[in-house]
């Protein structure tokens, strides 16, 4: 098959999606906690917006920052989890070539902002904890919007190839795609040719985080120095207890990304294959679930807000 023909046939491929292989009798059952996780993220991070953007006492860098991550774990599950819920409901996992690539690419896309974001939300601690006196000064909107707008734009240029490296491959026939959403090596294994440039630029796609991780941990390295130079004990608690909950969304965000990761590169005949689909099929509604349920037990401007909502809703009704 030629180059040119196929990138003509590529229009005519369908592909279909099992779900989690193996576990099929199970997808009822397993659907009822992805759905439920997801209207949760849904429902969470639009009231995190809602109140960030509305109450002016919640308008420092750090909701900001916040927001913005709110806006990428809405993102990020709307994406895949529809479609997974049509696969585990109604066996409706046919998905045209250009679908599949649309969808590979927002995931892809999606995951490298949320990385930068959350570098972003470490530089804030950095600034605030470290040099607090400058806070105000050095994270204006004006940066912070520059900032958000350099996080999407990186993350653009750094996917955009992977929608080059999958049209690039000649297909030859096979069509059934072993997960509940597609992703660039779930594609890219289901052509006919060489994908070893595909497996490259993989690792540089996981290079550009791992250098995210690297540099959150400088930022906490510097941070944490500067926490145990306070003297007085309950100031060095405070000043930690604002770092909790960006650590915790840190972990819960790369930990699952980078054991799956790793499973299919150094484990993957020692861990069945569902559950490899499992953890990713969780990986897209847990973190984005949790985040606004984190942010909300642990940060008390926030936690104010929500009783405020839910007191108010509640005479309404």
């Amino acid at each position: 098959m030629t180059s040119s023909s196929n990138h003509t046939n590529l229009r005519d491929i369908w592909y279909t999606m099992i779900g989690i292989p193996g576990l099929e009798d199970a997808h009822t059952w397993i659907s009822i906690p992805i759905c439920s996780m997801y209207i949760v993220a849904v429902i969470g991070n639009t009231l995190l917006l809602f109140l960030i953007f509305t109450e002016h006492s919640l308008r420092e860098p750090m909701y900001l920052f916040l927001s913005m991550l709110a806006l990428a774990d809405i993102f990020l599950s709307t994406v895949t989890t529809p479609k997974m819920l049509a696969i585990f409901w109604f066996q409706n996992g046919g998905i045209s070539f250009g679908s599949c690539v649309s969808q590979m690419f927002f995931l892809h896309f999606i995951f490298v902002v949320e990385s930068a974001i959350l570098l972003a939300m470490a530089f804030d601690r950095y600034v605030a904890i470290c040099y607090p006196l400058r806070y105000t000064t050095v994270l204006t909107p004006s940066v912070i919007g520059k900032m958000g707008i350099a996080s999407v734009i990186r993350s653009f240029f750094i996917c955009l190839p992977l929608v080059f490296l999958v049209y690039r491959l000649t297909y030859c026939g096979k069509n059934l795609i072993r997960h509940s959403y597609c992703e660039h090596m779930g594609i890219a294994r289901l052509a006919c040719d060489s994908i070893k440039v595909n497996i490259y630029y993989g690792v540089i796609v996981l290079f550009s985080t791992c250098l995210d991780v690297v540099l959150i941990i400088i930022s906490y390295a510097f941070i944490l120095c500067t926490v145990f130079r306070i003297p007085s004990e309950d100031a060095r608690l405070k000043a930690l207890g604002t770092c909790g909950s960006h650590v915790c969304v840190i972990l819960l965000f790369y930990t699952p990304a980078f054991f799956s990761f790793f499973a299919h590169r150094f484990g993957g005949h020692n861990i069945p294959l569902h559950v490899h689909i499992l953890l990713a099929n969780l990986y897209v509604v847990v973190p984005p679930s949790l985040n606004p349920i984190i942010y909300g037990i642990k940060t008390k401007q926030i936690k104010e807000k929500f009783i405020q909502v839910f007191s108010l809703s509640k005479k309404f009704c």
